[in-house]
């Protein structure tokens, strides 16, 4: 697979955390391939599920599964706009997942980089090979529009509370 490949299937992604942005989700969206078949695409929805494991990462895994009625995924890659959790990234290395490409780093959360490289340690019985900053300021710039956007509108919120 080509850079090009790679770079089409995050653009997926982002498609994916539009959709999730116009439902009030956080921005974030995931695609899951095998070879060059795109298997799954979903976004986050915990917001809408009321649950705090409708992570993106998580959906995509759960119907991917689905799809190839095996709950390992060998051979399969994760695009993902934001880099994962702890959760997903533990979700990604219990179904085998053999290479994640995201796009920025989550200072806040992220596992595979940022505060962890929970994928890539040796001391478990999986890893899977990270890429990282593939559209990177697309899927910031998404993320930090959507941030700004909440804040924006709960200040207006708690203006017209208090009058």
């Amino acid at each position: 697979m080509n850079n090009n490949f790679h770079f089409q299937m995050m653009m997926l992604a982002l498609e994916e955390a539009k959709i999730a942005a116009s439902e009030g989700e956080v921005p974030i969206g995931a695609i899951i391939t095998k070879g060059e078949q795109i298997i799954a695409r979903a976004h986050n929805l915990t917001e809408k599920e009321k649950s705090p494991l409708a992570h993106a990462e998580v959906l995509v895994i759960s119907q991917a599964s689905l799809i190839l009625k095996n709950k390992r995924l060998t051979g399969c890659t994760l695009y993902v706009t934001l880099e994962p959790c702890l959760m997903c990234s533990g979700a990604i290395l219990l179904a085998r997942i053999n290479n994640l490409f995201y796009g920025c780093r989550d200072s806040k959360a992220g596992a595979c980089r940022s505060l962890y490289e929970t994928l890539e340690d040796k001391r478990l019985n999986h890893q899977c090979l990270v890429r990282e900053g593939i559209l990177e300021e697309k899927c910031s710039e998404l993320l930090q529009e959507f941030f700004q956007k909440l804040r924006f509108e709960n200040r207006n919120q708690n203006i017209r509370s208090t009058k």
